[in-house]
């Protein structure tokens, strides 16, 4: 009987040794049975097909080499999780466009790429703006894959980015009881493989449970159930993908975005969700400084557009209709959040609040809330929230040190939420997001986009904001008719947006690697 146990166990510990990465490529392998059996269910059998096949190729890859580390301790280096984390961004997806390649079968290789990239990212940027071009089960697949790297953000936060001190955590006095100080970035793969089982424990739960929840909410609001499931899963990851162009064509209008509204909450901080992150005597999430600035930005922006609205239809002489003005008022309070949180999805109301007053919303104001993004260790990207956070109050004790120039700031700086460094911390990497800005655009532009074009498309790729493709300009961008290299660089964006400038520097930081 111990014989006959000892190879299950074996091939289930080594399982566990498997770098993250190839963790991935088993989980997606077995992803894509789902769109293959919904593709079976409503006879969209080409696309199944591709689905089917690719699936248990991977898991037959994935099997054989689970056997191969059967009884292996791998090598992992100081960053070697990092590095695998940042291979589930890049090469992964070349695994994941070949379903979508093959069924889809009138597009480029690259294009499908970079389409996954994107969902892989949790970008949300589409190359086919047209919904009717893809089928049911492509749709399902491209929200699955966003879903998938949303959890993997959520888990890798925790596991790998906050011993690391790296994706926000830098600027953090305890990201986690017990851290090490920061500058030590010693990490075992025995410490990594445990913090990714007992996170993935703890998380993945409440992301399935909040996912089922918002699905269920949302269908019975009036979507349909494909609808509802892709919008319930882009949420949670702030994707902002929808298989059917975004909200405007919802079936549940109005109810169904203040569903939306709440679960894109959880992408302001993580105390919403999880406190494995944050020591326990930060006050909780009603003193959180990410979760008050959110819902400061969420409740003043609209105020401020609604006002500007306002006196512009008084301008015009618009009629006074208080329906009108509280569909205004409701389509810029949702769209500011939810580009606020890099989901992108614009509210059924948001051409509504331009009609109203006979005033254009300026792309820039969107751009510049994806640009500040979510919080820490959430599924949203942009710059961070506890960054901007740090950086205010700098500016707070600057002002205080006019007045008292020898003053001596409070013991625990700034709450005991912050390190001493952490609004110098937060500079750099301030001054580091804008010189990759720049380099992209300039990037962009060498390959032959014009200037604005190239900034939307920067800006939308570094905060992993896919829609501003198609609302922060004048028109909307289409990515399908970028020459090959602007594809390439926007998807390299995207991964620089998604795992931030101070991981990629630890990545090609030799000392580090020697550690």
């Amino acid at each position: 009987m111990r014989d006959k146990a000892q190879p299950k166990q074996t091939l289930a510990a080594s399982v566990l040794r498997l770098p993250l990465f190839l963790l991935m490529f088993g989980i997606v392998s077995g992803a894509m049975l789902i769109p293959a059996i919904y593709g079976g269910v409503v006879r969209e059998l080409a696309t199944a097909r591709a689905f089917l096949y690719s699936g248990l190729l991977g898991l037959i890859l994935f099997g054989l080499i689970a056997l191969a580390h059967a009884g292996r301790d791998p090598r992992h280096g100081t960053l070697g999780p990092l590095m695998s984390l940042f291979s589930s961004f890049v090469f992964l997806p070349l695994f994941l466009a070949v379903p979508f390649y093959e069924g889809l079968r009138n597009t480029t290789f690259l294009n499908a790429y970079v389409e996954m990239v994107s969902a892989m990212t949790t970008t949300g940027g589409t190359i086919f703006d047209d919904p009717e071009r893809l089928n049911g089960a492509l749709h399902l697949w491209r929200a699955l894959v966003g879903w998938i790297g949303g959890v993997l953000m959520w888990v890798s936060a925790s596991a790998i980015l906050a011993p690391l001190n790296l994706g926000g955590f830098e600027v953090t006095a305890r990201a986690e009881p017990g851290r090490r100080a920061a500058t030590d970035f010693g990490i075992t793969a025995p410490e990594v493989r445990d913090r990714i089982a007992k996170v993935a424990k703890v998380l993945l739960p409440i992301y399935i449970g909040l996912t089922v929840l918002l699905w269920i909410l949302l269908w019975v609001g009036g979507d349909r159930s494909l609808v509802a499931l892709c919008h319930a899963m882009s949420v949670m990851a702030t994707s902002g993908i929808s298989p059917v162009g975004g909200l405007a064509e919802n079936g549940s209008g109005v109810t169904g975005e203040a569903v939306m509204l709440l679960f894109m909450l959880f992408a302001l901080s993580r105390l919403t969700f999880s406190t494995d992150t944050v020591t326990s005597d930060t006050g909780g999430l009603v003193r959180d400084p990410e979760f008050r600035i959110g819902l400061a930005l969420m409740l003043a922006v609209p105020l401020f557009l609604f006002l500007r609205h306002f006196l512009g239809a008084f301008d015009v002489s618009a009629e006074g209709d208080v329906i009108d003005a509280a569909r205004a008022l409701w389509g810029s309070a949702f769209t500011v959040l939810s580009f606020l949180t890099t989901t992108g999805f614009a509210s059924g109301n948001w051409g509504a609040a331009q009609a109203w007053s006979g005033l254009d919303t300026p792309g820039l104001l969107l751009m510049g809330l994806a640009l500040i993004g979510g919080g820490v260790a959430t599924t949203a990207g942009g710059v961070k929230l506890l960054r901007v956070f740090a950086l205010y109050q700098n500016g707070l004790r600057e002002m205080e040190r006019l007045v008292h120039p020898s003053s001596v700031s409070g013991g625990g700086t700034m709450g005991g939420r912050l390190q001493k460094q952490g609004a110098f911390i937060a500079w750099i990497f301030f001054m580091l997001f804008a010189l990759t800005l720049a380099l992209v655009t300039i990037a962009l532009t060498a390959s032959g986009v014009d200037f604005d074009t190239a900034i939307v498309m920067t800006v939308a790729g570094l905060s992993t904001t896919g829609p501003l493709l198609e609302f922060a300009g004048d028109s909307p961008i289409r990515l399908i008719e970028m020459s090959a290299a602007a594809k390439g660089i926007f998807a390299a964006a995207m991964v620089l947006g998604r795992l931030e400038t101070l991981a990629i520097i630890a990545l090609i930081t030799p000392d580090l690697w020697r550690g």
